[in-house]
């Protein structure tokens, strides 16, 4: 294959800073191991030449990947599990650096309402955007993509590659990545023809590209008075009828259709904004999008001292159920060996994490959830100390704490009772 020539004689130009920062990437994440059970300890006790290997045969053309492992996960913000891919630590590094070098040329292109694994944009920015247009649209598409990143076709993506990557060893690795096979939970290698395995390196690069046109320049061509919010293969789209919506949403059928996708059948719904003042009545009208459930909901104007009913976010049910049974597992009060100051470093910087982003629209959703941790608080007091085993004392205990180290623990900064 034609490709420049680096100093060191070489096919491909890759600089050995390019593997040392991506390795910095690949460790600061912490991910675990795959297929060959190296974890980044293990990797780092070589490291000198195992960054020197990845280098040397990347630069010459002769790195092949191996099996991606198969793990399964609980979704992000909660409804159902999906499958990760887990490579190698070793091959993290190399998707890595090909990732940043097509970021570097493709992130200039991508429309600004694609949010999903990009620079500067978050997750909390669509939904930002979103709850300003559902005030503006009567209309919502909750697009559902069924099994998006196992159905990418190899082919249109590769194209869409090879339009913006500048050097050959950029479209060379993708391929090779995408065919990498896969090996399930139980062992069996299963090959790969369609897909990119959720959870690689270079994955999200690769599905923003497809969706950039796949999705997001046909809707500006086709439909640009619809604008929409998409984070990876999470998308809603706003329309100004019924009518407008029910055509739109066959028309982004049959574009799907056309690039080798599908939209659920039943996940994908068509949702009316009811709120006080839009009072019709119809089959859908709540949708949930990156965790957070929109719907008709009491609101108050602190300016105005009005109370008014609108159609805004807060915290799913499956999300809340999910950082609920996290909350379960730890068993806060069983652990007698700890200090409420262990527990502390624990579970404060998981708990702000929640409170960050489920907090940021109707955050007293999160009231219930936030007394049940100060109820596991407050059993473990009582465990460990046997003078304070009675509610009656364990009340006053807790009030005493609260009172004189009201910012132990991150969520007290929003509620410190538990009955």
């Amino acid at each position: 294959m034609e490709g420049q020539k680096s100093s060191a004689g070489k096919p491909f130009d890759i600089g050995k800073r390019e593997v040392w920062d991506a390795y910095q990437q690949v460790k600061a994440k912490k991910g675990g191991p795959g297929v060959d059970g190296i974890s980044v300890e293990g990797f780092e006790e070589d490291l000198k030449n195992n960054l020197y290997k990845i280098w040397n045969r990347m630069s010459s053309g002769t790195y092949f990947p191996p099996p991606v492992k198969a793990v399964e996960i609980a979704k992000t913000h909660g409804g159902g599990t999906r499958m990760l891919g887990v490579p190698t630590i070793a091959d993290r590094v190399a998707q890595t650096v090909v990732a940043h070098r097509l970021e570097v040329k493709v992130e200039p292109i991508f429309h600004p309402d694609s949010y999903g694994y990009r620079p500067g944009r978050s997750a909390l920015d669509a939904v930002s955007v979103c709850r300003r247009r559902c005030w503006e649209y009567d209309w919502v598409i909750d697009l559902d993509i069924q099994k998006f990143f196992d159905s990418v076709d190899h082919g249109l993506l590769v194209k869409a590659v090879e339009r913006h990557a500048d050097v050959p060893w950029i479209v060379l690795y993708v391929k090779r990545w995408l065919v990498a096979p896969v090996q399930l939970m139980d062992g069996t290698i299963r090959p790969r023809d369609r897909g990119t395995p959720q959870g690689s390196a270079v994955s999200p690069v690769l599905a923003n590209l497809f969706m950039h046109y796949a999705f997001d320049m046909w809707m500006v061509r086709e439909f640009p008075g619809n604008p929409f919010e998409r984070y990876a293969d999470d998308a809603v789209v706003h329309c100004e009828s019924r009518a407008q919506a029910e055509h739109l949403v066959q028309a982004i059928a049959a574009r799907m259709e056309q690039v080798g996708l599908r939209l659920h059948p039943e996940k994908t719904r068509i949702v009316y904004c009811r709120d006080g003042k839009r009072r019709a009545t119809y089959e859908h009208t709540a949708f949930t999008f990156l965790g957070y459930t929109f719907r008709s909901r009491g609101a108050r104007n602190e300016r105005e001292q009005v109370t008014f009913t609108g159609f805004t976010p807060a915290i799913s049910n499956d999300a809340l159920k999910k950082i609920s049974e996290t909350v379960r597992r730890w068993r806060l009060d069983r652990g007698s060996g700890l200090t409420l100051a262990d527990i502390a470093r624990w579970i404060n910087p998981i708990v702000r994490g929640w409170m960050q982003y489920y907090g940021r629209y109707n955050r007293s959703v999160m009231y219930p959830f936030l007394q049940r941790i100060n109820a596991y608080l407050v059993r473990f007091l009582r465990n460990k100390f046997k003078r304070i085993r009675t509610f009656k004392k364990a009340k006053a205990g807790w009030q005493r704490i609260t009172s004189q180290y009201p910012r132990a623990f991150a969520h007290w900064a929003w509620i410190t009772a538990f009955w």
